[in-house]
């Protein structure tokens, strides 16, 4: 059991020192990693499985709407309508158990987490074009 501790105080400390950007790729990355293991789990026949990690998806979803600023314009609410519909989805799929209608889901997340990714990569490469040394005087 000591490897499971040291690996939940590994991922406790990569969330405590996560930029904000960083923390929506976490989250996404945690969405698409529940929906997998619930399509895994529908194979399996293991539907409490199922049904446990799309709870998880969905409140990871819910986390990401209810962080959503709305105060930055037309595009926040379009995400949130976005994390509402990606969540009927999933409720919809866990009913049937439909593993097409998990991808759909899973598909979406996986491009808005690459848009993420490509975001926090340029505000990293920004920050570090501005730590430079100020040879101007």
């Amino acid at each position: 059991m000591p490897d499971k501790k040291a690996y939940s105080q590994y991922k406790e400390t990569q969330i405590m020192t996560a930029s904000p950007a960083k923390l929506i790729i976490l989250l996404y990355e945690g969405a698409i990693k529940s929906i997998d293991s619930a399509m895994a789990a529908i194979d399996e026949k293991k539907f409490d499985v199922v049904n446990n990690n799309v709870l998880k998806a969905q409140d990871i979803i819910t986390e990401l709407a209810v962080s959503v600023n709305f105060d930055a314009g037309d595009l926040a609410s379009k995400l949130y309508n976005l994390y509402m519909y990606f969540n009927k989805c999933l409720l919809e799929a866990n009913i049937k158990k439909d593993k097409e209608s998990f991808k759909h889901v899973r598909d979406h997340i996986e491009n808005l987490l690459d848009a993420w990714k490509s975001i926090a990569d340029k505000v990293i490469d920004v920050n570090n074009q501005s730590k430079g040394v100020n040879i101007a005087g």
